[in-house]
C-alpha cells in the first residue's frame, strides 16, 4: 500500500453537468431542471459507453423522482463507485460549487445585483472608472454574447469598458483587444477585483473579444479574478504538508491562485483533457484538479442542447484513456459544481443536484447515496492523503 502522501487523486469537475433539480431549487427559481436527462431527452438519447460503464446510469435511481438518462441505462455491475450530492452553500455559481467541492461551506453566500440597468451601485463604478481611465457602458444583467454585439461598436468608437453582470454573482468586464490591448483588460479586473471585495462579490471576469461590428467573437484569453475564501480548502491543507496541487483549466482562478502548486490554464475541454491525460503519466503524487469548461461556456448559457450532447459524448472517449492510465492506490472523482440544464428557461445556471462518480483500480463498486454537501469530496481527499479532517463532511468511504 503506498504511503498517503504518495497517492494520486483526480477531480474532475463537469462544468454544469447537473442531474436533477435540488429540493431548494423553486428557491432559486429552477424548479424542475435537470440537465443530464433533459438533455439526453432533447437529443434522443446519448451514448457515453464508458461513463455508463462507470455507473453513471445507475445514480437516478438513488434519487426521488430521478428521471433517467436516454441512452445511458444502469450498469448491471458498474466499475465505479456511484451517488450525488446536494449541495448546502447558498448559490449556484462556479464559485460557491468548487469551493464546497473542496470542504468550505459559503454562507451567507455572494451578493447578486438587480438585473438593472442600472445593476451595480454607482460609487463602484465610478471608482473604477477613476483608477482604469475609462468610462463604463452596460450597467445591466445580459447574455455575454448578446452585450457585444449590442454594444461592440459604441465601446470601439469610446474606449469604454462594457461592464455588465448575470443571475450569479459577477462583475464582467469586456473589451475588444484592438482597442484595449489584454494586459489592460486583466490590469482593470484586478482593480474591480478589490473594488468589489467590501460587496462580496464572487467573481470578476474578463471577457475579451475580437471581430467586426455585428460579428464579435470572444476569445479563450478569460480570466476569472475569485473573491478570496476565509476558510482553508482542501488546497491550502494539501500544498501546505508539501502534497502538490496540480490545477487543471480554470481551477487556478476559482481559488484565486491559493493552494496550487502548478496550473497549466486551458480555455476548452479538449486542451484541459491533454493536460490532464499528461499528468496521468508524469505525477507521481498529488491532486490532478481539472474544470472541463465548454458544457457551461458554450451550450448551457446559450441553451444548446445539441451542442451540450455533442460535448459529452466527445468526453466520453477522456474516461477511456484515463482509466487504464490510474494506478492501484489512485482515486479518480467525477462530479460537477452546479446545473445548467440547456432545455430550461432563461440562460442561467440551475440549482442542481450533481452526479458523483469515484473510482478506485481494483476496488469494488459501491453505492454512495445522495449525500448531504459538495464537501464529503474534499473529506474524501482529505482522508485520503492523511491529513486531518476538514470542518465540513463526511468520508465517501469507510475502509
Amino acid at each position: 500500500m503506498k504511503h498517503p502522501t504518495r497517492r494520486r487523486v483526480f477531480l474532475i469537475v463537469l462544468d454544469s453537468v447537473g442531474i436533477a433539480p435540488a429540493p431548494d431549487a423553486a428557491q432559486y427559481g429552477d424548479q424542475g431542471a435537470a440537465t443530464l436527462p433533459h438533455t439526453a431527452a432533447a437529443v434522443g438519447g446519448l451514448r457515453l459507453p464508458t461513463l455508463q460503464a462507470m455507473g453513471l446510469g445507475n445514480i437516478p435511481q438513488l434519487l426521488q423522482g430521478g428521471l433517467p438518462i436516454r441512452g445511458v441505462p444502469p450498469a448491471s455491475r458498474p466499475t465505479a463507485s456511484y451517488g450525488a450530492l446536494c449541495e448546502q452553500s447558498e448559490g449556484k455559481d462556479t464559485i460557491t460549487g468548487h469551493w464546497e467541492l473542496a470542504g468550505v461551506l459559503m454562507r451567507p453566500g455572494f451578493t447578486l445585483f438587480p438585473p438593472g440597468p442600472p445593476s451595480f451601485p454607482e460609487e463602484l463604478l465610478r471608482e473604477f472608472e477613476r483608477r482604469t481611465g475609462r468610462p463604463v457602458i452596460g450597467n445591466k444583467a445580459a447574455s455575454g454574447t448578446e452585450i457585444i454585439q449590442e454594444l461592440g461598436q459604441h465601446h470601439m468608437r469610446e474606449g469604454a469598458w462594457i461592464v455588465y453582470t448575470s443571475a450569479d454573482s459577477v462583475f464582467q468586464v469586456a473589451a475588444h483587444l484592438d482597442v484595449v490591448p489584454l494586459d489592460e483588460l486583466y490590469r482593470a479586473c484586478e482593480i474591480a477585483r478589490k473594488l468589489c471585495n467590501p460587496y462580496r462579490v464572487g467573481r470578476v471576469i474578463a471577457r475579451p473579444f475580437t471581430g467586426k461590428p455585428g460579428h464579435f467573437v470572444r476569445t479563450e484569453d478569460r480570466r476569472d479574478y475569485a473573491f478570496q475564501p476565509d476558510q482553508p480548502t482542501v488546497l491550502e491543507e494539501l500544498t501546505r504538508r508539501n502534497i502538490p496541487v496540480y490545477a487543471v483549466g480554470k481551477i487556478e482562478d476559482i481559488f484565486a491562485h491559493r493552494g496550487i502548486t502548478e496550473a497549466f490554464h486551458t480555455g476548452n475541454n479538449p486542451d484541459s483533457q491533454d493536460a490532464v491525460l499528461q499528468l496521468a503519466g508524469n505525477v507521481s503524487a498529488g491532486l490532478i484538479f481539472a474544470n472541463f469548461i465548454d458544457f457551461d461556456m458554450l451550450y448551457g448559457h446559450r441553451r444548446n442542447p445539441q451542442g451540450y450532447a455533442r460535448a459529452l459524448e466527445e468526453c466520453d472517449p477522456f474516461f477511456a484513456q484515463l482509466l487504464p492510465r490510474l494506478q492501484p492506490g489512485d482515486l479518480l472523482l467525477v462530479t460537477a459544481d452546479h446545473g445548467n440544464d440547456p432545455t430550461y428557461k432563461g440562460t442561467d445556471h440551475t440549482r442542481e443536484i450533481v452526479p458523483l462518480l469515484a473510482y478506485r483500480p481494483g476496488a469494488p463498486a459501491q453505492r454512495l447515496g445522495l449525500r448531504a454537501g459538495f464537501f464529503d469530496v474534499g473529506q474524501t481527499i482529505a482522508g485520503f492523503f492523511g491529513i486531518p479532517p476538514l470542518p465540513h463532511g463526511r468520508p465517501l468511504f469507510q475502509d
